[in-house]
């Protein structure tokens, strides 16, 4: 397990996002083009998982959920699968923890990343990634 600490001007909203593509991105180095699936998303209110053969994604009101989850100092763990690799992360305003099962070169990479990108007032994102994390019906 590897953790990071940082001060970031960053909106939760965004601090989300980029904490879902940089997770992906870095497994996918060594899972290839694997589908990223989200697992697990728990915030105060509420345990996001997967319903049935359906796929989780961030909608707008999973979205809000997170976003004031942190906005309140709370963390939020989260479970992802891409190909083989099972990733457990948990994300606070303020830091952030990222497990492996099978790479655990992985972790570094992750932290690496997002100890550049938490602190930009606009983080390196890719514009396909967005749509494949969230409903196609909502923006």
């Amino acid at each position: 397990m590897k953790s990071l600490e940082f001060e970031s001007g960053m909106d939760n909203e965004k601090k989300v996002m980029v904490t879902l593509f940089w997770t992906n991105r870095k497994a996918a180095r060594t899972e290839g083009c694997a589908p990223f699936l989200i697992k697990r998303i728990e915030t105060e209110n509420e345990t996001y998982t997967p319903h049935g053969d359906k796929l989780l994604k961030i909608s707008s009101a999973i979205m809000a959920d997170m976003v004031q989850t942190l906005d309140e100092g709370k963390s939020i763990p989260m479970e992802f699968n891409i190909g083989e690799e099972q990733i457990k992360v948990n994300l606070s305003s303020d830091s952030f923890t990222v497990s492996v099962e099978k790479s655990p070169e992985i972790e570094e990479e992750i932290i690496e990343k997002l100890e550049t990108e938490y602190v930009k007032k606009f983080p390196s994102l890719c514009d396909s990634f967005k749509p494949r994390v969230t409903p196609q019906n909502e923006s």
